[in-house]
C-alpha cells in the first residue's frame, strides 16, 4: 500500500543540506535534489520542503533518517491512507522528536489508549500539559516561526521508484 506527505526541512545549516537530500534519498529510493532557500527565521540557515510518495511507513523511515543531524529543524507529514491513520513527526534540536497520528483534515489525533494512561497514571493537576505534550503543542510553537517563514518557498515533488 502507498501513501504520500510532505518533508518540511525547516532549518538547516549550508553544509548539512547535501547530507539531508542524501538521507532523503536513502529513504525514497531515488535522487533526491531539493531547491534549497533562505530561512528568514534563522539567518545562515537554509530551507526547503519536498512531496513524497512511498509505502506506508516512510514517513517515519524520513523522520529517523534526518534525526542523524541534530541541528536540522523539520516535520514530515504522512496521509492516511486505506485502514491506516496518517502521521507527523516534528523535531527541534532543543525538544528532541516528537510523533502523532493525523486525521484525514490533518488534526492530531489522541487515542483512547492514550488518554487512558494519562488519566490513569498523571495527577489531575498535571493532565493539561500532558495533553499539550500529546498534541506537540511545544513543538508546533517552537517551529511556527519557521513555518511561517517558508510561506510561499519552492516545493519539489518526489516520487518514490520501484
Amino acid at each position: 500500500m502507498s501513501t504520500r506527505g510532505v518533508v518540511f526541512v525547516h532549518s538547516s545549516p549550508t553544509a548539512v543540506c547535501p547530507h539531508v537530500e542524501w538521507a532523503l534519498s536513502g529513504v525514497l529510493g531515488t535522487r533526491v535534489s531539493l531547491e534549497w532557500t533562505p530561512q528568514p527565521a534563522s539567518p545562515g540557515q537554509l530551507r526547503a520542503e519536498c512531496t513524497w510518495s512511498g509505502p506506508v511507513g516512510s514517513a517515519g523511515a524520513l523522520a529517523a533518517a534526518l534525526r542523524a543531524w541534530s541541528m536540522v529543524r523539520f516535520e514530515v507529514t504522512e496521509e492516511p491512507s486505506s485502514g491506516v491513520d496518517g502521521e507527523r513527526f516534528c523535531y527541534t534540536p532543543q525538544l528532541g522528536l516528537w510523533r502523532g497520528r493525523a486525521s484525514a483534515n490533518g488534526d492530531i489525533v489522541v487515542g483512547e489508549d492514550q488518554l487512558r494512561a494519562l488519566l490513569s497514571g498523571v495527577p489531575v493537576g498535571q493532565v493539561p500539559g500532558r495533553i499539550r505534550e500529546l498534541l506537540g503543542s511545544a513543538w508546533d510553537e517552537a517551529l511556527e516561526p519557521f513555518r511561517f517563514a517558508g510561506d510561499g518557498a519552492p516545493v519539489t515533488w518526489l516520487h518514490q521508484v520501484g
